[in-house]
């Protein structure tokens, strides 16, 4: 045990130490989750107007891209460990008085934090948006995005350890980034899509963890519903499984039991695997 413990507070240390030593990363990855908000909110506030419970579109997906902050650094524990199988550090640790495990939870927990970190520091940005902050929202919210941090990093590992090249791994990651993405309910209802849509959505772990996220934000309003629907139909703005409308706990459930199968099988696939 104590050789697991010793190798998860080394790779998550050194994977902290990367995060902040990598400028460029942590501009681009503020960036890009910006860009969507800006452009999808500035673009579709006028066409979408306001949700039920005077919720303007921008704050509708405001929450979907802390989720998204969160999905890009934590994936990029997977590309950690690609990168370092083709430099040869991999090896290095593998001789190391280190458990496999502890190195392979290690990545995780490093990824999970420096993507808590960036989901934080977007909260500067919720008093633009018109959403307030306080010590309680802040105490629901980073449980929520380390638990999804984790279980996306799981992920991210999972497919690393298949792959030898950082090309193959990036393109694999642009594949699965993007559907994760706009499956997840980011930037519209989840229930307001095709049925068959909304079964791929809800096989999708970011799709609760944006739902999580949103009622933590807009509390009541996240699963009011969206009015003005050719037909006066209205539609739940939260995710409704079995025809349960799911709460903060339920999704952070699902995201939970999710995560813990895809490290699970990211610890047995590293296993198995050579440097």
């Amino acid at each position: 045990m104590s050789e697991t413990y010793r190798g998860i507070w080394v790779v998550a240390f050194r994977e902290l130490l990367r995060f902040v030593a990598d400028r460029s990363r942590m501009i681009s990855s503020f960036m890009f989750p910006l860009i969507f908000l800006v452009v999808f909110g500035a673009g579709f506030s006028r066409i979408v107007g306001r949700l039920e419970g005077d919720v303007n579109f921008i704050q509708f997906i405001y929450p979907g891209i802390i989720a998204m902050t969160v999905v890009m650094s934590s994936l990029f524990a997977g590309t950690s460990v690609v990168v370092d199988r083709e430099y040869g550090f991999l090896k290095e640790v593998l001789v190391a008085p280190l458990s496999r495990v502890g190195i392979i939870l290690g990545k995780a927990l490093g990824g999970s934090l420096t993507a808590l970190i960036q989901g934080t520091i977007m909260l500067a940005i919720a008093p633009l948006v018109g959403l307030s902050i306080s010590p309680l929202l802040v105490l629901q919210l980073l449980p929520t995005l380390l638990v999804l941090s984790l279980s996306l990093s799981g992920l991210g590992i999972l497919m690393a350890t298949r792959m030898r090249s950082q090309q193959g791994f990036q393109f694999l990651m642009q594949l699965m980034v993007f559907p994760l993405i706009f499956l997840s309910g980011v930037f519209f209802p989840v229930q307001g899509v095709p049925t068959w849509l909304q079964i791929v959505a809800k096989f999708n772990p970011l799709t609760y963890g944006v739902d999580a996220i949103r009622q933590i934000f807009l509390g009541p309003r996240a699963s009011g519903s969206v009015a003005e629907l050719p037909g006066n139909e209205t539609i739940s703005t939260g995710v409704i499984l079995f025809n349960h409308p799911m709460g903060i706990i339920e999704d952070v459930a699902v995201i939970g039991a999710i995560g813990a199968v895809l490290l699970l099988a990211g610890v047995w696939s590293f296993s198995r695997t050579e440097a």
